[in-house]
């Protein structure tokens, strides 16, 4: 299977690269500079040299910075680390869509998968705050669920989805891990996700699933 794998370079992006290439799977890994969300060019340039893929993994996201973390209260909204998160979480995510979709199967089963996340869920809203990650996650949900309905003019068993890794022991969620809470090493959360995208079907897309394959609400 012909794979490409955005955020290769990330803890889980690694991890799903490795997972797949132990399977055989032909994997094409792109990551920062070469591919940059916040630079279109670097997109379509990597889009132009990924083939056919069947499969293209987003494993992107940004949650905090040297600078800048999620927000705990209407305070501390800031407009350039606002417009940041959704550049990373959501512009960035679009636009490998506008350039990968293109170069994927009209025909037959395809997947293209973006890390997304459970605070991504509008209605599981319950404790307020990371109003950025949140909003910009949100967004991306929104995205993948446009960019399903209109990719089934393309190839009707074309699958679009989201999928939630759980808290994963990376760099991104290093910060925040909370003692007595699970916590995923990345191998084993790549296996959980590959799992999921193995059983799903074309009318899972634009759907939003968790590691353990329960859908995810709006």
């Amino acid at each position: 299977m012909k794979t490409a794998i955005i955020g290769a370079s990330g803890g889980i992006g690694q991890a799903l690269a490795e997972a797949l290439e132990e399977e055989g799977a032909s994997v094409r890994r792109y990551a920062r500079p070469a591919l940059d969300l916040l630079d279109e060019s670097t997109i379509a340039a990597a889009a132009a040299s990924a083939g056919s893929p069947e499969l293209v993994i987003v494993a992107t996201g940004i949650l905090h910075d040297a600078e800048n973390g999620p927000e705990k209260s209407i305070a501390a909204l800031d407009p350039a680390w606002l417009a940041q998160q959704y550049a990373i979480n959501a512009i960035g995510p679009a636009l490998i869509a506008k350039h990968f979709l293109p170069i994927m199967p009209r025909q037959g089963r395809s997947v293209l998968a973006f890390l997304s996340a459970r605070v991504g869920s509008i209605s599981d809203n319950r404790l307020g705050g990371w109003y950025g990650y949140r909003a910009s996650k949100a967004a991306l949900n929104q995205l993948i669920r446009t960019l399903s309905i209109e990719d089934k003019r393309r190839n009707e068993r074309g699958i679009i989805v989201g999928l939630h890794p759980g808290t994963v022991d990376t760099k991104l969620s290093k910060p925040f891990q909370q003692a007595g809470r699970d916590l995923f090493k990345p191998d084993r959360a790549a296996v959980q996700l590959l799992d999921v995208i193995d059983g799903l079907k074309p009318q899972d897309s634009g759907r939003v699933f968790a590691w353990d394959g329960a859908e995810i609400a709006p």
